[in-house]
């Protein structure tokens, strides 16, 4: 088995990776500038070699690529590179010791779709400064590989989700309310008619393309891949399942982005419109087709599961109604559902 190293593998990804290179027989290593933080419970975590760096600082030191290529890895993961001059100082140390790169990338490489699902074979087009810096990152890396054998290998994940943190709700952003306002049965607004695309994925599935790409290096060096669940979601249709999951019929109202905008923090409704500018709708073919990528969750499912932990914690009230309805959903071992109000 492999020597791995993940960097940031104390996020949403590393949660669901780490344990599963550890089951497999890796020898893992985690790099992260916080080792505070709870991660997800699994017994994996007790054999893995915990390494703090605090990646921006050692980087201004030129000490960071060093640091990676001392703690020997055969095989390196990516998950927190935002700037090509950060990826290339890696790149460069790693040249010739290592047998494989993954870098965690963004279906925001993509920008407005003449035609949807978009593929890989549909040229970047991004806009907004994390689009454009990833997209220059997987080009250069891509050049690489094929103009000098660097064993690169690109995954773009779409929003990604799990249990422990908010995934991005049927107005476009993360208003945590939402759901509660829809577990109600209370009315919500949607921007212009809802039609507008969000492409999620569960981090386990992110997990699992890892695990296929290193296991098929052959069939994954030198390409980019989107790593999404199965089908997209309008914020219409999205909002009708979830009120409708929650055992309620649904209560939506439609208003012109410009009116409904008024209605959110300026903060809501900035990531609102950087989600549904975008309308994220992607192919997972390429994947499924040369990895037998297969996403366990589906999007709605992916996001259930979150919104129950959220529940589960109380950060999502919901009515009488609705927590007769989910009674036999819960998450096992969670604590009974918090009353409304």
């Amino acid at each position: 088995m492999s020597r791995i190293i993940v960097i940031g593998g104390s996020g949403h990804i590393g949660a669901y990776l780490i344990p599963a290179l550890v089951e497999h027989g890796h020898d893992v290593v985690n790099i992260s500038r916080d080792q505070s933080r709870k991660y997800r419970p699994h017994p994996a975590w007790r054999s893995v070699e915990q390494v703090t760096l605090d990646r921006m600082a050692e980087e201004r030191s030129g000490r960071f690529a060093s640091c990676v290529v001392e703690l020997r890895p055969d095989i390196v993961v990516d998950l927190i590179s935002f700037d090509l001059p950060s990826t290339q100082s890696l790149v460069h140390a790693l040249r010739g010791k290592v047998e494989h790169f993954l870098h965690c990338g963004t279906i925001w490489v993509y920008g407005h779709n003449a035609a949807i699902p978009a593929d890989e074979d549909d040229p970047p087009n991004p806009f907004g400064e994390y689009g454009i810096n990833k997209a220059a990152i997987e080009a250069w890396l891509l050049h690489e590989s094929r103009r000098t054998g660097f064993p690169a290998t690109v995954f773009r994940p779409g929003h990604i989700v799990g249990p422990g943190w908010t995934p991005i709700g049927p107005c476009g952003n993360v208003d945590i309310e939402v759901f509660s306002r829809m577990a109600r049965g209370e009315e919500i607004s949607l921007p212009n008619y809802g039609l507008e695309t969000l492409h999620h994925v569960h981090a386990d599935d992110i997990a699992q393309f890892v695990m296929r790409a290193i296991a098929n290096q052959s069939a994954s060096v030198g390409e980019a891949f989107n790593v999404v669940a199965e089908k997209a979601l309008n914020l219409r249709g999205y909002a009708e399942a979830m009120f409708r999951w929650f055992g309620v019929e649904p209560k939506i109202r439609f208003q012109p982005f410009d009116e409904w905008k008024t209605g959110q923090t300026p903060e809501q409704a900035d990531q609102a419109w950087e989600h549904i500018a975008r309308s994220s709708c992607m192919s997972m073919e390429k994947a499924r087709r040369r990895l037998g990528y297969q996403p366990r969750y589906t999007s709605l499912a992916a996001i259930q599961e979150a919104v129950l932990a959220l529940i589960a914690a109380g950060d999502v009230q919901v009515g009488p109604i609705t927590d007769a309805h989910l009674s036999l959903t819960m998450l096992p071992g969670s604590r009974p559902l918090p009353p409304a109000g």
